[in-house]
């Protein structure tokens, strides 16, 4: 089973949190990590934006993507929030174990 890794961005701690919290409390990622106080440069409807976000880091399996982006849109403040999965190539077998047991229904 292919497991990602996916990067989402936040417009503050709180929302963050809010997102993170539903993404394991579903059991839709096994774990999400807020990195705070990121910076971020980028081009919005043709202007250069500068803004203070937060980094979501979550782990899941890739058959959870489209649950995974659908909730983070429901939640997330921004009309296009970032959500970018990048496949897990390779990971200590135990690891992939621990994903798999954290996201299964219980």
């Amino acid at each position: 089973m292919p497991y990602i890794v996916v990067f989402i961005t936040a417009s503050s701690k709180e929302e963050a949190d809010i997102i993170a919290n539903s993404l394991v409390d579903s059991r839709i990622a096994a774990c999400v990590n807020i990195v705070p106080g990121i910076k971020s440069i980028y081009t919005w409807k043709g202007n250069k934006e500068v803004s203070e976000e937060c980094l979501l880091i979550a782990k899941t399996k890739q058959a959870n993507f489209v649950k995974l982006k659908e909730r983070v849109k429901t939640l997330h403040s921004y009309d296009t929030p970032e959500i970018i999965s990048v496949l897990m190539n390779d990971a200590d077998d135990d690891y992939f174990n621990w994903i798999e047991e954290a996201i299964s229904i219980r």
